[in-house]
């Protein structure tokens, strides 16, 4: 402690001896307090800007107290933690290399037991690296890449061969994707993300667990690739709007449970492509909430393994596809609420008194025609369409049946008019902001 002492007077004198002029361009040193602070000690840091790239290389707590800022310069990754019981909290990390073979960030963590919290991370290519590192806590971090375009950025959290991470109350915006790869038994919770292109999309990783996050203005909400056994719970996922815009995607990704989420204003919702993949496994829909997308829910093939009970399914243009003109009916379809159904309930019991089934007229066309899809609900095509259902020249394809439909949104995931007015306020104000 003596050390550190000795070094802040050290470092204040030489402060007080350079000229006004160099004060603004110069930053401080930091690597050397950083060596001088003792294992467990806390190093807090004063106001002012300090030079990067740093290594901590031992357990120690370093906080910037809201006002020191550390600057790379443009090279390499601010601050390299490669120690287990470490805490960086408080700072302002920030102009980090540009090098994504090298993976600039403004940490990269290569440790256990290390916490990550409350720091503000821009203009840093990477945010957040960690690989081969677990039981991390990366917490309230405000993150954003560097001013690139989408694909050249790069990822705000980047998980590899990582397990039992948590990633917690983060808010990233303007970055490229958060990303678990071959990394089990996370826990991705209460984070924001926008104006990015994966809000999360996991390869190859097993058993983690997806709760409370808030997913509105990027690319894709959530994919799922080659990725058994996650839960996904409680997330609001919406504006998911480009060409490729998905809600929620999986591709041979198997054992998984999807309950409570709300799907919203996407390209797509559901984007289900050969999922379940695992033989005698399943997926399970329920109580999650697709509606007001330009297709609730696309099978890319004809396949099975799928169980949707209890979910909402309400005004999107097209409820559901399947390419290649096969059927979704292989799929348990249980007890779910379409907004399109024009069943009665007779003895108010809160179930259709036929069920709800879907059939597939003349928007086959669309759906088979990639260019065709551009004119999906004009007079042409819906005229077509009116007219096979009117007096069909074949025998329709029965897409989707369930037995027991329900008569009754679950009020717990209305779309409130409020939160489609903040939805709306959120992107107006990062639309300026930027």
């Amino acid at each position: 402690m003596q050390a550190i002492l000795t070094s802040l007077r050290l470092l204040a004198v030489l402060v007080c001896l350079q000229p006004s002029h160099a004060l603004a361009t110069e930053l401080l040193p930091l690597q050397p307090l950083i060596d001088a602070t003792d294992d467990g000690e806390t190093l807090l840091l004063s106001a002012g800007r300090y030079a990067g790239p740093v290594i901590i290389d031992h357990p120690m707590i370093l906080d910037g107290n809201g006002e020191a800022t550390i600057d790379a310069g443009g090279k390499g990754t601010v601050i390299l933690l490669d120690t287990d019981g470490a805490t960086i909290r408080n700072l302002h990390l920030t102009n980090s290399g540009e090098s994504h073979n090298d993976i600039d960030s403004a940490i990269q963590v290569r440790g256990k037991f290390n916490v990550i919290k409350d720091n503000k991370i821009d203009n840093c290519l990477f945010g957040i690296d960690l690989q081969q590192s677990e039981n991390n806590i990366v917490r309230r971090n405000s993150i954003s890449s560097k001013d690139f375009e989408l694909g050249q950025r790069g990822d705000a959290i980047r998980l590899w061969y990582s397990f039992d991470n948590k990633i917690l109350d983060n808010t990233i915006t303007d970055s490229r994707d958060t990303v678990g790869w071959y990394s089990a038994n996370n826990i991705i919770r209460g984070n924001r993300a926008t104006n990015s292109r994966y809000s999360l999309h996991f390869m190859y990783s097993k058993y983690n667990l997806v709760e409370n996050n808030y997913y509105v203005n990027n690319s894709v909400g959530i994919f799922l690739m080659y990725s058994d056994s996650v839960v996904l719970r409680n997330n609001h996922i919406a504006h998911a709007a480009g060409p490729t815009g998905v809600g929620i995607g999986f591709k041979e990704t198997s054992d998984l449970v999807i309950e409570n989420n709300e799907v919203l204003y996407c390209a797509t919702g559901l984007y289900i492509d050969v999922s379940p993949f695992q033989p005698d496994t399943t997926n399970r829909f329920n109580n999650n909430l697709v509606a007001y997308n330009g297709i609730g829910i696309r099978f890319l093939n004809d396949w099975t393994g799928n169980i949707f009970k209890k979910n909402q399914f309400v005004d999107n243009l097209t409820q559901i596809i399947v390419s290649g003109g096969k059927t979704a009916n292989r799929n348990i379809w249980e007890g779910n609420y379409w907004s399109d159904f024009g069943g009665f309930d007779e003895d108010k019991d809160g179930v259709g008194d036929t069920p709800y089934e879907l059939f597939v007229y003349a928007d086959r066309l669309w759906q088979d025609n990639h260019y065709a899809q551009f004119f999906k609900g004009s007079p042409m095509l819906e005229v077509l369409d009116f007219l096979e259902r009117l007096a069909p020249f074949s025998k329709p394809d029965l897409l989707v049946r369930d037995e027991k439909p329900s008569m009754r949104q679950l009020a717990k995931l209305e779309y409130k008019e409020e939160q489609k007015e903040k939805d709306s306020l959120q992107l107006l104000r990062e639309s300026l902001g930027r």
